[in-house]
């Protein structure tokens, strides 16, 4: 670690901080002291705001900033900062002109200034919000400006030390959007479903770090696939006053014992590698769950689920208005009655389709429960690809409707809005502007798991909120990385195009979305390097989108059907008044022009006039053999010289043909994406194709500079940049999330595809620092996991062609033979191949979420490998076969779940994990309170297997901030520091005043 000299005449002063005593600093005699300025009334966010400022210049200096009321500051001649919201009175602290005190006064709620100003003896840094959550933004835009990186799942501190001098700054800050957040999904164990009250509260507590304020839960009803107990569905009567339920049914989240999307049931304790070490027992769940896995059954399970959580979420959501971040949970509708509530309301003599009274017990209970500012409805999954029955929209209607009475009648406090994965039904997105209250925000995720770009139909709504939620990752490919930072930035650029003045990001994972998540943070507030968006005139004659597509000569015969326009979304012909006969015709485009391999489905719909006309036409289903795909419709009226052809994707873009228009006395033929083909005039220009993809180099610089250092950001962003919307794809949707992928390719020639797994490796030596080569090591084992996973795929192929083999069979001993002789030696090779995947997975553990990734590979891959091989066997696999349960890596520290703020009284327990080929000889937490003193020792605890824990103590006095360590001394005498900065850089935590 390299420390720089430093220079020392620098004060801070800050309107609105918690009160302290002043503090000397270390320094020369002559040197004048750093000093934090504090209002006598702060506000919550200006106190915790100068906390947060003391704390990372502590840790990017090494120097302690106290904190001072106004009549303590140094006389002039100190340089200071002033931290303040803008009505606040700084007539005595800093001279400024009418035109400042005009431009600070006219700042909005979020948003903040950042201004140097020169005095005659002193410089003053001047960081003022348009309120507090603005000044508490604008403080940690100033700790990015000395060096620090915020993430999701944490901070980067930079290993190098910087000089404490007063930095040349003159910045406003102002959001793009109004919200800015994250929807963590709730199903996988990847994701919020083995998140704790304090995973929670870790992750809530970055959000206003990356300048975000929203953070929204979606809740799946009962048999899709179980219901969750998030929010709970239910009667008024059946609620107690401090908002526990005295009547419910069964509920939960993810566990290791469940046994859905594609994960077998397997105790923790049969996890290969080692990997049973992280868990502290067989059966693993999140702690609202109890004893209740996999899920409840008594009244009184069923109740203490439901409390549990609820209780958690009071804690977690009452933080999360304190830092200035919105909260949402909701339901998907129709509301999906749970059976167990059907019975006690036919006991009662209540009609269970009743759901008016439903949703009054439900939201009278989250009033007594936990403070949320919106509750959403999310329309059903199947909307994506499927036309809506016209009872099914009626019924949809019907619950809205009921809801908003509801909510108008008990006064609920939050605001209603809607989600889903598509903007409103196939036939019309913008159907819910017309019908609901123009105060509900009106969102939707992505189509086509985020490959598509957020829905058009947001531009056709006035008048309303509006939220786009792209997908920081898709499901199908979970259990590797992900990298979608020109994604994020298009889709970012299109929602503000569109009118939304909301961008959340869908996701499971943390640490390895971290490039995906800043760059959707930073592009909620800088869009500078977007190019400028062309105005489009009123569209004329022609078509709206779309590119020439010419399709191979063997897979049709007809020159017609041989190119094609896809990706277009409309044609508009000027053609007489009258009604016509019009036929399209489609053909099935090659397959590198899909948006997912493996002949996913291009599903689309086609809208004549306005009026639906075609539902679910999937262009893959066209047989190879003929490839033409006719539709002709009749008596469609044109009224106004034009005919409109619409096609709303679904699952991804039409790809047409021709187009033939006629009636008696006239007639219009187009040759799609060709030239003059019979009596078929040709396809109008193809459209400029809009980049799915923006520029990612200047992020992918700034995040290689401040993760790895300054010796080797260069290659390693070009690497990044090179991979960004372009990774290999192992994995995919099988069952579940993260299935292996079969590759009939020889690995010789796949491996091909991760040349740059070695091209990163070779970069690793000019990595420098500790905590850089931590990083570094994080990002190389993350890809050779992913490599490792790729080389099982090529096995998998022909593993599956032996399965296949053998189940062809069916006398039951040849069935069986066939599988002992050519699957399982396959299946040893596959298992031998394994051992690099769970090497390189348990390496990269450091979160829930990577907990997560370990179920999925040991219970979606490995599980579902062995099950096949054994039905036919009919007995288990050869043990020599499987992978050793033992681990065999270097030894590791893991504290998965790191906070950055603790209230003042609240105790800090730490869960520890210790991976090792044995028990550790002593493992102590060291702590102190940040920058003084010596360090107290604190034993960690053995709790079981590779799973300890310690508590921090709380603090003493009027300490702001504690800071601490773990150090480990290993069975082979070896000594382990957390984190791998310690002791030079350690984990700091800043105290808050009491949450109310």
């Amino acid at each position: 670690m390299t420390i720089r000299t430093f220079l020392f005449n620098f004060s801070i002063v800050v309107l609105g901080a918690g009160i302290t005593a002043t503090i000397p600093l270390p320094c020369n005699s002559d040197d004048v002291l750093l000093t934090i300025g504090v209002d006598k009334n702060p506000s919550f966010q200006e106190s915790y705001a100068a906390r947060e400022i003391a704390r990372y210049l502590y840790l990017r200096t090494d120097r302690l900033v106290p904190i001072v009321s106004f009549d303590s500051m140094p006389s002039r001649g100190a340089n200071r900062i002033i931290l303040a919201q803008k009505e606040r009175s700084l007539k005595n602290v800093v001279n400024m002109n009418a035109d400042f005190k005009t431009h600070i006064s006219s700042l909005q709620p979020q948003q903040f200034l950042l201004k140097t100003v020169d005095g005659d003896k002193e410089k003053q840094l001047l960081i003022i919000g348009g309120d507090g959550a603005g000044t508490l933004y604008g403080a940690y835009r100033f700790a990015e400006l000395i060096g620090v990186r915020f993430y999701l799942h944490g901070d980067v501190i930079p290993d190098e030390k910087i000089e404490l001098a007063l930095p040349d700054i003159d910045e406003c800050g102002k959001p793009l959007f109004a919200l800015r957040g994250i929807q963590p999904f709730h199903d996988f164990p990847e994701g919020p479903d083995w998140w704790n009250e304090e995973d929670y509260k870790a992750y809530l507590s970055q959000l206003p770090k990356l300048r975000m304020n929203f953070f929204g839960l979606h809740t799946y009803p009962e048999g899709h696939p179980n219901a969750e107990p998030t929010v709970w569905i239910g009667l008024p009567q059946d609620i107690e006053e401090n908002g526990n339920v005295k009547f419910s049914y069964p509920a939960s989240y993810q566990s290791t014992q469940r046994g859905n999307w594609g994960y077998r049931a397997k105790s923790t304790g049969e996890y290969s590698y080692g990997a049973s070490q992280l868990f502290e027992r067989d059966v693993y769940a999140a702690d609202v769950m109890g004893n209740s896995i996999p899920a409840p059954e008594s009244l009184e399970d069923c109740n203490a689920v439901f409390n549990r959580t609820g209780d958690m979420l009071r804690e977690v959501f009452t933080l999360a208005r304190t830092l200035g971040v919105k909260t949402c949970v909701g339901t998907e509708t129709p509301l999906t009655v749970p059976e167990k509530l059907k019975e006690r309301m036919k006991e009662l003599g209540k009609d269970e389709s009743d759901v008016f009274e439903l949703y009054t017990g439900m939201f009278e209970r989250i009033m007594k429960t936990y403070p949320i500012d919106y509750y959403w409805f999310w329309t059903p999954e199947g909307w994506i690809w499927s036309g809506v029955k016209t009872e099914e929209l009626a019924a949809t209607k019907i619950d809205l409707l009921a809801a908003v009475k509801a909510a108008e009648r008990i006064r609920a406090p939050f605001t209603l809005a809607t989600c889903g994965w598509v903007l409103g039904p196939q036939n019309d997105r913008a159907l819910f502007d017309r019908i609901l209250p123009k105060e509900m925000p009106l969102s939707c995720i992505n189509r086509v798991v985020g490959f598509a770009p957020v829905q058009t139909a947001f531009a056709k709504i006035k008048g309303r909120p509006l939220w786009a939620i792209p997908w920081l990752e898709d499901d199908p490919a979970l259990l590797q990385p992900q990298l979608w930072v020109g994604r994020m930035r298009a889709d970012a650029v299109d929602a503000r195009n569109y009118g939304c003045n909301g961008l959340m990001g869908i996701h499971w994972r943390t640490r390895v979305l971290g490039p995906n998540i800043s760059a959707l943070a930073w592009a909620g507030w800088d869009q500078s390097w977007a190019e400028p968006e062309e105005t489009n005139e009123e569209i004329g004659e022609g078509p709206d989108g779309g590119h020439y597509l010419t399709i191979p000569d063997d897979m049709v015969d007809d020159p017609l059907y041989r190119t094609l326009r896809v990706n277009v979304h409309t044609y508009r012909l000027h053609v007489p008044n009258g009604h016509y006969i019009v036929t399209l015709k489609f053909a099935r485009p090659d397959k590198n022009d899909k948006p997912l391999d493996r002949d996913a489905p291009r599903m689309f719909s086609v809208n004549l006039q306005g009026k639906n006309v075609l539902d679910k036409v999937d262009i893959n289903q066209i047989k190879y053999e003929d490839n033409k795909l006719d539709y002709t419709f009749s008596y469609i009226e044109v009224t106004d010289g034009v005919l409109t052809i619409e096609f709303p994707p679904m699952q991804a873009s039409a790809g047409i043909a021709a187009i033939a228009v006629h009636n008696n006395s006239y007639a219009k033929r187009i040759n799609c994406g060709g030239p003059a083909y019979g009596d078929y005039q040709a396809d109008w220009p193809p459209s400029k194709v809009k980049p799915r993809h923006l520029t990612s180099i200047d992020f992918y610089r700034d995040w290689a500079e401040h993760l790895f250092g300054s010796q080797a950001a260069e290659p390693i962003a070009a690497i990044f940049t090179a991979l960004d919307g372009k990774l290999p794809r192992p994995t995919e949707w099988v069952g579940g999330p993260g299935g292996l992928n079969p590759d009939k390719r020889p690995w010789k020639e796949a491996k091909q595809d991760y040349a740059f797994v070695r091209e990163l490796a070779q970069l690793r030596k000019q990595v420098q620092g500790r905590g850089n080569r931590d990083r570094f090591d994080y990002w190389l084992n993350t890809f050779r996991f992913m490599k490792a996973l790729a080389r099982v795929d090529c096995i998998l192929y022909r593993y599956k062609e032996a399965l296949a083999l053998a189940k062809k069979e069916e006398d039951a001993e040849k069935k069986k033979a066939i599988a002992r002789e050519k699957a399982l030696p396959i299946y040893q090779q596959m298992m031998d191949a394994a051992h690099n995947v769970s090497k390189y997975n348990i390496l990269v553990v450091s979160n829930p979420g990577e907990m997560g990734t370990i179920a999925n590979w040991e219970q979606h891959n490995l599980q579902n490998f062995a099950h096949e091989l054994q039905e036919l066997l009919g007995d288990d696999v050869p043990a020599e076969t499987q992978l050793p349960i033992e681990y065999a890596g270097p030894p590791r520290i893991i504290v998965p779940t790191v906070r950055t703020n603790i209230a003042k009284g609240e105790t800090l327990t730490l869960k520890v994990i210790i991976l090792d080929k044995q028990p550790p000889q002593e493992a102590n937490l060291y702590w102190r309170e940040m920058g003084k003193g010596e360090y107290e020792p604190v034993p960690v605890k053995h709790v079981a297997r590779g799973v300890y824990q310690t508590q921090l103590p709380q603090a003493i006095g009027n300490a702001a901030h504690l800071e601490y360590y773990i150090e480990v001394k290993t069975g082979e005498d070896k000594t382990l520091h957390w984190p791998a900065t310690a002791p030079q850089i350690n984990q700091t935590l800043t105290l808050m005043d009491a949450i109310d």
